[in-house]
């Protein structure tokens, strides 16, 4: 790695460090329940029959917000898409386990695509776990930002 290179990694450490760590205290939930239903559905009680409603689990509920609160969320997310010619899950998987500090554009399209699609259809959400690429996500960025080498 040339010295430009590390004074960008040294600089998106710094400056996004804090935020991986407030994420990072939902690891061992998303770990869990990678791949798993995060989601259920009320349609009221015995008689009362009323259209489904979904609930999601409070901890998912709890890492969105906390993720918002983030310099991580990016509302120019599409651009990351376009230019890292992402179609599919695969594709984000693919470039998530390739990705370096300097890439950190790339974490905040797809955390973003995520957390803000999902303010309008929730169970995106719940795809983000269901696929495994909000666990893929937080698997990168907390091991690239608390590595000791840089990256």
């Amino acid at each position: 790695m040339d010295y430009t290179e590390e004074k960008l990694s040294t600089r998106v450490r710094n400056e996004y460090m804090a935020d991986v760590e407030r994420l990072s205290k939902y690891m061992n939930w998303i770990e869990k329940k990678s791949g798993n239903q995060v989601q259920s559905y009320y349609d009221g009680e015995d008689d009362y029959k009323l259209i489904q409603i979904p609930v999601y689990d409070s901890t998912l509920l709890a890492f969105v917000k906390e993720a918002e609160k983030t310099k991580l969320v990016d509302r120019n997310y599409r651009y990351v898409y376009t230019r890292y010619r992402i179609k599919s899950v695969d594709d984000e998987l693919r470039l998530l386990r390739h990705a370096h500090l300097k890439d950190i554009d790339l974490f905040k399209g797809i955390l973003s695509s995520y957390v803000l699609r999902g303010k309008s259809k929730g169970s995106v959400w719940s795809e983000g776990i269901q696929n495994g690429v909000f666990l893929e996500l937080m698997r990168r960025m907390t091991a690239l930002f608390f590595s000791t080498n840089m990256d």
